[in-house]
């Protein structure tokens, strides 16, 4: 059986992961919905862990699967809190907009 980093490359998953990155680089920095900015932070962590895998592969050593599997354990936790931050910010506000939250400053 062959190994489908032969058939496909690494340089594809490179360029895709870096597209990913990009991707959500963009919406962290041009967005000013708080739920759009979690999903682009979700866009690169999943980036990130697409070239864990695809490194793990291709030097055939599952360190990186299993990295990969607690990050996204924890990426999990983390957009749990994050939502009850947005639903609760949502409540005071009326609004999710990054913008108003500047008024939250103590």
């Amino acid at each position: 059986m062959e190994n489908i980093l032969n058939i496909i490359g690494i340089e594809n998953y490179l360029f895709l992961t870096v597209l990913l990155f990009c991707i959500g680089v963009f919406g962290v920095l041009y967005r000013r919905n708080a739920i759009i900015v979690f999903m682009s932070i979700e866009i690169m962590l999943n980036a990130v862990n697409l070239l864990f895998v695809a490194f793990s592969t291709y030097h055939q050593d599952a360190e990186g699967q299993v990295f990969v599997f607690f990050s996204m354990a924890v990426a999990a936790a983390e957009v749990a809190v994050g939502l009850a931050i947005l639903v609760s910010v949502y409540r005071n506000l009326g609004s999710i907009d990054i913008d108003n939250l500047k008024n939250l400053k103590g």
